[in-house]
This record gives structure tokens, C-alpha cells and sequence, in this order.
């Protein structure tokens, strides 16, 4: 096993280091579609390993290679403000191919249309709660079944709806890591509200958006972004040319057995790095020297962290646990260094989330995703920096942090000479926010210290793996920092009622 551990690292960190290389190298000039070469060539080198499925591996790296070509054919430019949306084009896709080609999974999926219509006072609960902030900061395209996600309220209707098992867990699965289409629960709620609908009508509208989602999966997605002014390619080209090239992954991962949610998820999450993660939002929020600083050190973080206990694992997924783990446990180090904690930062942000409701009653219904991310992931590294500083106590000796008693190696952060400076980036005799104001600006967009493509990479190596059980969403507790610091809303999570 140690042999295919080796091999998730370095594929995880080879798509790692591909999209902090060219962000390097980039950060602060124009961004070209072509600037993914780089991403895309680590995928290329995913194989499968032993028992590991090859249609699996494929549903990755075919989707990262249509998804660049296709871009390519379409545009060389995507502006920052249509990028968050270039990996929601895939599963509406393969949700479709799914359909046409197995009669009684199309016969489960009406079904459960048609049981979004007999969710009245479900969706009208759940749509208000999320528009007046009941559940405190939520991500509503959570890939777990937090409160307030998309996925919980799929999950509650799908408890209801009469079809097999395998194709529950296949359509929960479409609407959680499977990004079937951008559309969030409630949005349309919230808006039909604020226009002077009554509640009534405004319920109407939300049901009729959450059924064409799976209706009509691909057009629900065009049309979603003509109201969000997409205009940097045409969606439904690329969609159309998606589809085309994917067809055939698709149909070799139905023969090789491959559970229908794990079909309908792995094509999408791989794909983000290309004018996303390497785009031109990123090239601006890169151009700060403390920013791109921080992505490098923590994916050092990461690397040295994970070779270094390669002899030491027992399974993959503790691998994922540690890259994930150390990431989080480098954030929280930080913020400790400017006499900040994950504590204060689940604070902060959960009191803004407050203030922010009562602002934007309108406001996007994934506008605060990334900072749940960030606080669920620093909470986490405060929990183990927390249980290191203990055991260190009063000894004088090093601090120790690990995950399930893997070490953590912290020292790429004391070693960067730009996060140990901070007084070369603002008035010099009073530098002691830098670091922090840097970490709020990561705050919306944690994506490479999470980090999301060593993420996707690793849970496509573990399915491949165990091609036959569905893999997302997450059917466990993710300590959601807020839930666990702030507000009272375990009881309304769906981890342990998941279909």
C-alpha cells in the first residue's frame, strides 16, 4: 500500500504545486485560459494503481482535459465575476447522459421531481430560515449535509420519495460534490420576497427553479447564467462539446460498476483549477506579497507533512486526513502569530454573518461558502495546535501537532522570509495585523489551503478504490466551527439520516 500512498501524494501535490507555480509566476498580470497547461499536464499523469478503477481515474482526468479544450475552443479570457461558475457545468451534463441511458434511473429522478412539488412546507421552511440567517453562516453547496446546505434539504425530500436506494444516494450525490448546475436553495425565495411577492408565491417560484434544476439540467444551467450575465464563452456550446467528449467516460464507468454518485461527482470538483483557482481573481488577490507567501508555505506544509509519515499509514484515508489536517493546523499557526486564534476568527465572522443578513437581504446565496470554510478549517487547526500546546506546556521544548498521531511539520512557515517580515509590508514599528489582514483576504477564497485540487485528487483515489459505494456527500460530522462555537444547530444536521 505504500507504493499507491506515494502515489496520492504526488498527485495531489503535483496538481498543488502546478497551480502555485503558475500563480507565481502570473500573480499580478493578465490571465489566458492557456496558463491551465500547466495544471492539466500534472493530471495527466493520474494512473490507476492496482485494484484502483481505471474508469474512475478516467472521470477525472478526461473531464480536466475536455473542460481545458473545450474552454480553450471557446474563449482565451473569463472575467473574475463569471470564474466561481466554471465547475457547474459538468454534472448537469453527465446527470443527463445518466438519464438517456438508464430508463429507470430517468423514472427515479421524475419521481423525486415530482416529489419537490409535495415539499411545500419543507422547501418554504428551509428557504426562509436561509434567508433570514436562522442557521447562523452556512456554505448552501455544502459537500456534507450541514444545516442550511442544498444537500440537507435534497436529503429531507429524498427520506420521502419512493424509489431504490442507489438512486437516492445517486441524486443526493448530483447536488453535493456533484455541482448540478450554480442554483443554491433559497435564492429564489429570497429575492421573490423582496420584490413584493408573498410568501406563498414566492415558495411557488422557489420549487419550479428546484425542479428545472433536475429537469432540465443543462438548459436550468444556461439559463441561470444569462441571469448572472455570463458572457465570457457561450455555456451552452461548452456544454454541448462537454457532453460530446464525455460520453464515452461516462458509459465505460456505468459498464465497469461504478456507482451512479460517484459518476455524477468525481468529473466535476477536478476541473475548478482552470480559470478558477488559476484565473484572474486569483492573479489580483495574488499580487499581495503576504497572500502568495502564505499559499506556498502551507502547501510546503502539506508535502513535507505527508513524505515524511508515508511509512506510517494504514490507510488512504488517512492520507487525506493529514493533507487536509496540516493545512489547517498551518492556518491556525498563523493567526496565532499575530496573537489571533481560530476562536477569534469564528467569532468575527459568524457576528458579521449577522450584520451582512440585515445588509443584503438579497445577498448571494453562497456569498459567506468560503468563509465556512475557513472558519471550519481553522477551528479545526485550533483544536490541534490547542492539544499540542498542551503536551508542550511549560517544557521549553518544541510544539508537536499531529493528526491521529502523524506529525505535522510546521517549519516552511518560520523558514518563509516574507511571512517572518511582516514589517516590510506595512509601517514597519507597528506590523502586527499583516499576517492576519492576509488571511482575510484568503478568508473568501481558501481554496489552495484547504486545498481543493490535493482534495479532489486524493477522494478520486480513494473511490477509484471502492468504485461501488458512494462517496459523497460526507456522512459524518464536520465539527462546523460555528455549530460547534457559536450556534445551536446540530440538531438540524442530516449527517446520520443520510439516504
Amino acid at each position: 500500500m505504500e507504493k499507491l500512498y506515494k502515489k496520492m501524494i504526488d498527485e495531489a501535490m503535483g496538481a498543488q504545486r502546478a497551480d502555485v507555480n503558475i500563480l507565481k509566476a502570473k500573480r499580478g498580470g493578465p490571465f489566458k485560459v492557456a496558463d491551465g497547461q500547466g495544471y492539466v499536464d500534472a493530471v495527466n499523469k493520474m494512473k490507476a494503481e492496482g485494484d484502483q478503477s481505471k474508469a474512475v481515474i478516467d472521470l477525472h482526468v478526461q473531464s480536466v482535459n475536455a473542460h481545458f479544450d473545450t474552454l480553450k475552443g471557446l474563449t482565451d479570457f473569463v472575467k473574475p465575476e463569471d470564474d466561481p461558475f466554471v465547475e457547474h457545468y459538468q454534472t448537469p451534463v453527465v446527470l443527463e447522459i445518466l438519464c438517456d441511458e438508464d430508463e429507470a434511473f430517468k423514472k427515479s429522478l421524475d419521481t423525486f421531481i415530482a416529489q419537490i412539488k409535495k415539499s411545500e412546507a419543507l422547501i418554504g421552511l428551509e428557504s426562509a430560515r436561509r434567508y433570514a440567517g436562522f442557521y447562523g453562516p452556512t456554505c448552501v453547496v455544502d459537500f456534507a449535509l450541514i444545516p442550511g446546505s442544498t444537500s440537507n434539504v435534497v436529503n429531507q425530500i429524498l427520506q420521502k420519495t419512493d424509489i431504490p436506494a442507489d438512486h437516492k444516494k445517486a441524486i443526493l450525490a448530483a447536488k453535493s460534490w456533484g455541482m448540478n448546475t450554480s442554483y443554491g436553495v433559497g435564492e429564489v425565495f429570497a429575492h421573490a420576497v423582496e420584490a413584493g411577492d408573498t410568501l406563498a408565491a414566492a415558495v411557488d417560484k422557489e420549487i419550479a427553479q428546484l425542479q428545472a434544476i433536475y429537469e432540465t439540467p443543462v438548459e436550468a444551467q444556461a439559463k441561470l447564467m444569462d441571469g448572472a450575465g455570463v458572457d465570457s464563452f457561450d455555456v451552452r456550446k461548452y456544454m454541448a462539446t462537454y457532453r460530446d467528449r464525455m460520453l464515452p467516460y461516462v458509459k465505460a464507468a456505468v459498464d465497469d460498476d461504478v456507482h451512479y454518485a460517484n459518476i455524477v461527482t468525481v468529473p466535476a470538483y477536478c476541473v475548478g483549477d482552470i480559470a478558477h483557482h488559476i484565473a484572474q481573481s486569483t492573479y489580483n488577490m495574488c499580487k499581495d506579497d503576504m497572500v502568495m507567501a502564505i499559499i506556498e508555505s502551507v502547501t510546503e506544509v502539506m508535502e513535507t507533512s505527508l513524505r515524511a509519515a508515508l511509512p506510517k499509514f494504514t490507510n488512504p484515508g488517512q492520507v487525506l486526513s493529514l493533507a487536509t489536517g496540516s493545512g489547517a493546523a498551518a492556518a491556525e499557526y498563523l493567526l496565532e502569530m499575530d496573537g489571533f486564534n481560530g476562536l477569534t476568527v469564528v467569532e468575527l465572522l459568524t457576528r458579521r454573518f449577522h450584520n451582512y443578513v440585515q445588509l443584503y437581504p438579497t445577498r448571494g446565496a453562497a456569498a459567506e461558502l468560503h468563509n465556512c470554510d475557513f472558519m471550519d478549517m481553522v477551528y479545526r487547526g485550533w483544536n490541534i495546535m490547542d492539544r499540542a500546546r498542551r503536551v508542550k506546556n511549560g517544557s521549553g521544548g518544541d510544539m508537536r501537532p499531529n493528526v491521529s498521531g502523524l506529525p505535522i511539520d510546521l517549519s516552511p512557515l518560520t523558514k518563509n522570509e516574507v511571512i517572518m517580515n511582516p514589517q516590510r509590508y506595512v509601517y514597519p514599528a507597528c506590523a502586527i495585523t499583516v499576517r492576519f489582514a492576509a488571511l482575510m483576504s484568503l478568508a473568501d477564497y481558501p481554496c489552495l489551503l484547504t486545498s481543493e485540487p490535493v482534495t479532489a485528487t486524493m477522494m478520486t483515489n480513494v473511490i477509484a478504490l471502492d468504485k461501488a459505494k458512494a462517496a459523497a456527500p460526507v456522512r459524518a460530522c464536520k465539527s462546523c466551527a460555528s455549530a460547534s462555537c457559536v450556534d445551536f444547530r446540530h440538531e438540524y444536521c442530516q449527517y446520520r439520516e443520510a439516504v
